[in-house]
């Protein structure tokens, strides 16, 4: 089932999504009679690429996402809390490249909100959770050795290199927590999801989201933010990537 999500995902994220409906329309513009449809598909094609590539929108679509919790500002309340857990979010096996650039820009954010977290809390241990490709360093490894390159101790680090997902995540996460509370560190976007997993396994997380990427705008927009950017598209694939998640989970019962 892992695998089927992988493949079968990426075909509604939002370039492929409006690549699909533009061939689509000029096969039927080339191939049918069927013109007004095939022209309205083109039309609607070249609308949802433009618009998902509009950081307004994509903004509008992510922001639900991001704004369900707040980032950790005063941990004194959490004087008791002995775990913190740090999802990772990819990396790459490219051998060339020395440990700390393996990370991807998530896994990177997460892990420094994962030790400043820590070094907050004295009393807690770090959970790094990320699996790998087999025979390959996993994800969690390449996270503590970044841990311990910026001072952290190895007896603080717990490596958890078997998951495959969130899910898997949050099953061997409780298996090493068992009762105890723990936060969870990961990106905004990703949170709410994750609570949801998290609290299927009879836990108590605590949200600590970081990697914000919705612009929080105190003034007036300027036109260029109208124009089509990269960055709107890879917000917009960000949202859908977890509102698919969501539905995923909620179909197979995991939240």
């Amino acid at each position: 089932m892992f695998w089927i999500k992988k493949i079968i995902s990426p075909f509604f994220y939002p370039i492929l999504i409006s690549i699909e409906i533009l061939v689509l329309g000029v096969i039927l513009l080339l191939f049918t009679s069927k013109k007004k449809l095939a022209k309205a598909l083109i039309i609607i094609g070249i609308v949802v690429l433009a618009g998902l590539s509009c950081e307004p929108v994509s903004d509008l679509i992510l922001e639900p996402l991001e704004s369900k919790y707040q980032p950790i500002r005063n941990t004194e309340r959490y004087a008791d809390v002995k775990w913190i857990a740090v999802l990772g979010a990819g990396h790459t096996d490219d051998p060339r490249l020395p440990v700390p650039l393996r990370l991807s820009e998530r896994s990177l954010t997460r892990l420094v909100e994962g030790l400043r977290l820590h070094r907050l809390m004295p009393q807690s241990k770090l959970i790094l959770a990320e699996g790998g490709n087999p025979g390959k360093m996993p994800g969690a490894s390449i996270m503590r050795e970044i841990a311990a390159l910026l001072g952290t101790a190895p007896e603080d680090m717990i490596v958890e290199s078997k998951s495959m997902d969130t899910k898997d995540q949050a099953r061997i996460i409780k298996k090493i927590v068992g009762n105890e509370r723990v936060i969870i560190v990961t990106s905004a976007s990703h949170m709410r999801r994750s609570m949801a997993l998290f609290e299927k396994q009879g836990m108590r997380p605590i949200a600590a989201p970081t990697g914000y990427l919705a612009t929080k705008n105190t003034t007036k927009r300027k036109l260029r933010d109208y124009l089509p950017q990269a960055g709107a598209v890879y917000k917009a694939e960000s949202a859908f990537h977890e509102y698919l998640g969501l539905v995923w989970a909620k179909m197979r019962d995991l939240i």
